[in-house]
């Protein structure tokens, strides 16, 4: 496959990725924070649904990591950024896991612990897809300003989950942390997203085709 065609699979897939990921987080989970046993009980569809986008991003995560190994896999740290993101998306498989046995629950506790749970073992996925992030900026080296959005997205991941385990009281500067992760994440990503299925390969195969 062409690295043209390789670029424009790996940029619909960030942003399939995106849009599930939009739906899981801000309508089916925060509904499940809010109102859990309402929303068991009374929209048992939208949690299966949420759980299904969590796992449409896992699948495609896995296709990001191919897409990405196969743009830039002459690079010295490609395998070590795809291992990763392969972890990152195995780790969030886990994850989901804890939701779906949300939807054999009847007690608003037990529902919020499951979440709880799903949210721990996220969090420590991200703390290797900032890993892979950092290489990524690495990798890319161009557009710079992308490549530096990633590199400061990828620290702001790990250290985002280092500080949830490492500060008793995170949940008072949790809007913070949020923010230096959202802020580099979306400038970022989307951006480079944009750029993979706008620009990327193209220089490639002009260099083939100048072969």
């Amino acid at each position: 496959m062409n690295s043209r065609k390789l670029s424009i699979i790996t940029g619909i897939s960030y942003l399939i990725i995106f849009f599930a990921a939009v739906f899981a987080n801000f309508v089916m989970l925060e509904s499940l924070k809010q109102n859990p046993l309402e929303t068991i009980r009374l929209d048992h569809m939208s949690v299966r649904f949420g759980i299904l986008a969590f796992l449409i991003t896992v699948l495609f995560d896995v296709v990001v990591a191919w897409g990405l190994f196969g743009l830039y896999r002459k690079h010295k740290f490609t395998r070590l950024s795809t291992y990763f993101r392969l972890m990152h998306a195995a780790i969030m498989g886990v994850a989901v896991f804890a939701l779906v046995l949300t939807l054999k629950l009847d007690s608003a506790d037990e529902i919020l612990y499951q979440v709880d749970v799903f949210e721990i073992i996220w969090l420590i996925g991200l703390f290797f897809f900032g890993a892979h992030l950092i290489l990524l900026s690495n990798i890319i080296q161009k557009p710079k300003w992308i490549a530096a959005f990633l590199f400061i997205a990828g620290i702001m991941y790990m250290v985002d989950t280092t500080a949830h385990f490492l500060l008793p009281d995170y949940a008072d500067f949790a809007g913070i942390f949020l923010a230096m992760v959202a802020v580099p994440s979306i400038l970022g990503e989307m951006a480079f997203t944009v750029w993979l299925l706008v620009k990327g390969g193209k220089d490639k195969e002009k260099e083939i085709e100048k072969d």
